[in-house]
């Protein structure tokens, strides 16, 4: 019996050897100190480290799409066995990476290319902009809501059709004017950005770029304004009305422990898409953790009034209600649930009918009521 007792050791030293091994390495668009996008994957990278025992991990940060190969091939060199891309522009990189390395597998954030060893995966926001845009609908004085946007890419149509629409639930006859600064993280453009929509009378504000000067430029004018993946209530408590929470664990640390318990391999991902939303906890409505609307203005949302099914009630109230329903675990509501036309009268959602995720994912369209010139938008 004693080889037995020596061999089964041997097996489950080998096995824990196997484990400690798992080495997963993330590359940033942005500097992990940029408040936002890149501060978030940094913030869940550590988080997942500390969830799962022997995990490694490791990060190269403000990496331009161009260099994403050369990035590849020094962390692969260096033991990475599964490396996270974590922006959209790295989409066609990672592939071409994913075929060079077929050993190693790779997941792509905000993307919809895969391969047998490369997932894609997304903590989505549209739900929670639906019910940011339901607030700045209700605050708005003016009627003209400002969007500070980083790039025309479909996520950004979406969150901002998303934001739109609830907007104008709220408010039919608000807009939302939408200026681009073509950058992820430049503090300058989204500053001059911000004070231009001021300086054209949009009192309410709201953002996709990874900083938080939106916020704070929105503040100094005493505008309120939406935070956007962070908390960034601690800028402008006065001022941070709602806004976007991302939880990146929730994804990391469900991938990493099915690729180390063999669950995901270098050879099973072609179908592996994590869309993960409110339902799943990988999002949160709120100013900051736990705060789903900042208290300053919970009177101002249950004194504004919208009309839902032909009934009278309070922006507040719907937005909770929703807010319970898309949270739960079969949500009846849906922000893109058709009838929808885009902006320019073109039907791109039937009636009754929810927009798939592959629609969302490649949407080019944007919803009635966002002003402002949009790259590649269909006629």
């Amino acid at each position: 019996m004693r080889w037995l007792v020596v061999v089964l050791a041997l097996v489950w030293g080998l096995a824990l050897a196997q484990e400690k091994k798992l080495k997963a390495c993330f590359i940033y668009i942005g500097p992990v100190g940029d408040i936002g996008w890149t501060f978030a994957h940094n913030e869940a990278r550590l988080a997942t480290e500390k969830a799962i025992p022997g995990l490694e991990t490791k990060y190269v940060e403000s990496v331009k799409p161009s260099d994403t190969g050369a990035v590849v091939d020094r962390l692969v060199s260096e033991g990475c066995n599964v490396i996270f891309t974590t922006s959209f522009d790295f989409m066609d990189a990672t592939l071409e990476a994913a075929k060079k390395y077929p050993d190693v597998i790779f997941a792509h954030a905000s993307g919809f290319k895969r391969a047998p060893n490369m997932a894609t995966y997304m903590a989505d926001f549209y739900q929670v902009y639906y019910l940011n845009g339901l607030m700045a609908g209700a605050l708005t004085k003016t009627g003209k809501v400002g969007y500070v946007g980083a790039f025309p890419i479909p996520e950004l149509k979406r969150h901002i059709s998303a934001f739109a629409l609830g907007v104008r639930a709220a408010n039919p006859k608000a807009t939302v004017n939408v200026k681009w600064i073509n950058a992820w993280f430049d503090p300058t453009k989204a500053r001059e950005a911000a004070e231009a929509l001021i300086a054209e009378g949009n009192d309410i504000l709201a953002f996709t770029e990874d900083t938080a000067t939106v916020v704070q430029t929105a503040a100094k004018k005493k505008i309120p304004s939406f935070s956007h993946y962070n908390s960034m209530y601690k800028f402008a408590p006065d001022y941070v009305v709602s806004g976007q929470i991302v939880h990146w664990e929730k994804i990391y640390i469900d991938f990493l422990k099915k690729v180390q318990n063999g669950t995901y391999t270098n050879k099973n991902l072609q179908n592996v898409d994590y869309w993960w939303l409110l339902r799943e906890g990988a999002v949160e409505l709120g100013a900051q953790v736990g705060m789903p609307i900042n208290p300053k203005y919970e009177s101002a949302l249950k004194q504004a009034t919208m009309t839902v099914n032909g009934k009278k009630v309070s922006v507040y109230d719907r937005v909770m209600e929703l807010l319970k329903d898309m949270s739960s675990p079969n949500p009846k509501f849906d922000p893109f649930t058709g009838p929808i036309k885009d902006r320019n009268g073109v039907l791109r959602i039937p009636a009754g009918k929810k927009a798939s995720v592959a629609e969302l994912t490649s949407m080019q369209w944007v919803a009635p009521g966002v002003v402002g010139q949009v790259a590649d938008e269909p006629k």
